[in-house]
């Protein structure tokens, strides 16, 4: 008979919902004022990545060095253009089979957590209906470690009362697949198999995926 798990950890932006957009817009725009080159293939780079890290990775592209007074500013900038953009947020942005996956793990007395970088997820939660889902909520503001370091979602684990090999982690990063092999736990991929190489298994969307896939 399959292993029967009991936690389900979520990472949030390109798995529940898409918020990818906004980021992008946000770091496109302060690229834009530094005179930095910035597209969408670049942006692939920062997916799964703190927003320091991601703006590093963005001076680097332009070649600048900075203070870290200088990235501090910069990095609220962006977040401040990206909270403007989430604040309008509501349900309909919710990706395909994400509700009812979650609304069926509920049913069934599996617990949940949320697993994510952001430190603007109980926002992104709030605006979109999806905060009652979760019995735990794991952001940036809690973790002092970016993925691929598992502290994400060993904690939600933790939160959770439950062994990290009873847990499956869904992500739309290779970071974040790499956190979830660190931490013993299943990974699920949401996104391309030739990129998402790391995943136990990858599917498109939760739309496609059901527990019998376990």
């Amino acid at each position: 008979m399959a292993k029967e798990y009991k936690g389900y950890i979520f990472d949030l932006d390109g798995v529940l919902v898409d918020t990818a957009k906004y980021h992008f817009k946000a770091w496109k725009r302060l690229a834009d004022e530094m005179n930095i080159r910035f597209n969408e293939d670049d942006n692939e780079r920062l997916k799964g990545v703190s927003r320091m890290a991601s703006l590093d990775i963005i001076l680097e592209l332009g070649n600048k060095t900075l203070s870290e007074e200088e990235k501090v500013s910069l990095a609220t900038r962006k977040n401040e253009w990206y909270v403007e953009f989430i604040s309008k947020m509501d349900a309909s942005e919710i990706l395909p089979g994400a509700l009812e996956f979650l609304k069926m793990l509920k049913e069934n007395g599996y617990k949940c957590a949320l697993g994510s970088a952001s430190k603007n997820a109980g926002l992104i939660l709030e605006r979109t209906g999806l905060k009652d889902y979760f019995d735990t909520v794991v952001d940036g503001t809690h973790v002092s470690k970016a993925k691929p370091d598992p502290e994400v979602f060993t904690l939600g684990a933790d939160n959770m009362g439950l062994s990290y090999t009873d847990c499956v982690v869904f992500e739309d990063s290779v970071a974040g697949l790499q956190a979830a092999k660190a931490a013993g736990m299943v990974a699920v991929g949401i996104g391309e198999a030739s990129v998402l190489t790391d995943a136990d298994m990858v599917v498109k969307d939760l739309s496609e995926f059901n527990l019998n896939m376990l």
